[in-house]
């Protein structure tokens, strides 16, 4: 065995690893992404907002402020904003206004 490796799991002793280790998932780069999506929505599109490491209220008030500005409907899904209909445009502009970095991803 190499110094590099290290024992994970046992069936002997069960885990290994240290709680520490696995506290929190590592974060994302701090790019926040927009993308606009069809997929499994019946050819109506979406704009996706991925990125975001706020907490659930926070991400909440944060949907419900872009949803107020796009003038649409929209819902939070497992730390993604969704908001009804192409508004990437007006998204970008508001979040960069609030001093987040955005991209816009995919066609």
């Amino acid at each position: 065995m190499s110094k590099e490796t290290r024992l994970v799991y046992s069936t002997e002793t069960g885990r290994i690893k240290s709680s520490k280790d696995s506290q929190k998932p590592p974060s994302g780069d701090g790019i926040i992404r927009i993308r606009r999506e069809t997929s499994g929505r019946k050819g109506k599109g979406v704009s996706t907002i991925n990125g975001l490491d706020l907490p659930d209220k926070d991400l909440k008030q944060l949907a419900k402020n872009l949803k107020q500005l796009c003038g649409t409907g929209g819902s939070v899904k497992n730390g993604v904003i969704e908001i009804q209909g192409d508004h990437r445009e007006k998204l970008r502009a508001e979040l960069e206004k609030q001093g987040h970095t955005v991209k816009l991803a995919g066609g």
